[in-house]
């Protein structure tokens, strides 16, 4: 387990309960004599006693720290996704490990998400990530609803099955994509529910909705599925992630809305809000698609305090959506509409 923040500790614990060889990557050997003196991250999951089996080491403290796992989980932040590739790959790791990215977030410059990057790596049949409802704590403590993505059947089986075992629900799924940016999307809606509630509960139910429509066009011009959107990965972990009390995206919202700026949220809540770097990535990389995002754009520029509260609630409050797109009518659609009229003409006549 690549990563010693609150995800990353949690589900290193749910494999040391799947009775699977652990071992917890820290970035600093500070973090790593804390952890191993306590046995508890403070810091970010405390109250979670660290199991006495879950190995605790600093990241390139030696040589071969890849060369031997059969998973290599990344809980890594989208922003140094790229820097980590590069030093797990020069530490080397072994042929037939998998790696599955913890990360909800894109990958700058151009606004992929994780899966893309691991796969230009080390190949689409070695890559998985891992979304769904799934705040740290509750997980550990009374389950989770998560869902691992792959190209490869192999791997999300091997992955969802480890977690199965340790008592957490895995659903298996063949849309890394959808399921990535489905959990972007979760992020940025937060953010835009936060941003937004103080002004009144629809306006912020239109926003996280719009959000959604515009990365959903996103996610299928790169094969993703709507399916995977109204699922756990992404409509599941929205209701999460907007109820928790403890959710950073909707608080960094409610912080924006207050005037803060985004660079001193994460100072305010002791935490990274991969959201607020995340937002602009993600306006970019639809517009760059050719598609129309105007409400992520907007939040954008709420984030980078070029847009004013005011305006953006009146934006959100007075987009309306493209109107539905009514088809030509098939010949069994005309022949049910022709049966339908004569029943109304009979039952008239009757």
């Amino acid at each position: 387990m690549v990563g010693g923040g609150s995800f990353g500790t949690a589900v290193a614990v749910l494999l040391v309960r799947a009775r699977v060889r652990t071992t917890l990557l820290c970035r600093t050997e500070e973090q790593t004599d804390a952890l191993c003196a306590a046995r508890e991250n403070e810091r970010y999951l405390d109250g979670v006693e660290l199991p006495g089996e879950l190995k605790i080491r600093t990241l390139g403290a030696r040589e071969d720290q890849f060369s031997r796992p059969d998973l290599i989980f990344l809980a890594v932040p989208s922003k140094g996704l790229a820097d980590a590739i590069v030093e797990i790959g020069a530490l080397g790791i072994s042929d037939g490990a998998g790696l599955v990215s913890l990360a909800k977030g894109l990958v700058a410059p151009d606004g992929n998400v994780p899966t893309v990057e691991l796969e230009h790596a080390f190949g689409p049949e070695r890559v998985a990530c891992v979304g769904g409802p799934a705040h740290a704590k509750e997980m550990v403590e009374s389950g989770a609803g998560l869902v691992c993505a792959s190209h490869s059947e192999v791997l999300v089986h091997r992955v969802a099955e480890t977690f199965q075992r340790s008592g957490v629900v895995c659903e298996v799924s063949d849309d890394p994509v959808g399921a990535e940016l489905a959990g972007v999307a979760k992020n940025a809606a937060a953010v835009a529910v936060g941003a937004t509630q103080s002004q009144g509960l629809n306006a912020a139910g239109m926003a996280a909705a719009d959000i959604f429509l515009e990365v959903l066009a996103l996610a299928e011009v790169g094969g993703g599925r709507a399916r995977t959107f109204v699922g756990r990965a992404g409509t599941g972990d929205l209701v999460a992630t907007a109820l928790a009390p403890e959710s950073r995206n909707r608080s960094a919202g409610e912080l924006l809305a207050e005037g803060v700026p985004a660079a001193e949220i994460p100072d305010r809540l002791g935490q990274a809000v991969e959201a607020l770097e995340t937002v602009r990535l993600l306006a970019r990389a639809i517009e760059r698609g050719g598609l129309e995002a105007p409400v992520t754009s907007a939040l954008a520029h709420l984030i980078d305090g070029e847009l004013p509260l005011e305006r953006w609630i009146e934006m959100v409050r007075a987009k309306q959506p493209a109107p539905a797109r009514f088809g030509p009518a098939t010949v069994w659609a005309r022949i049910r509409a022709w049966f339908r009229r004569r029943r109304e003409r009979r039952d008239t006549r009757g």
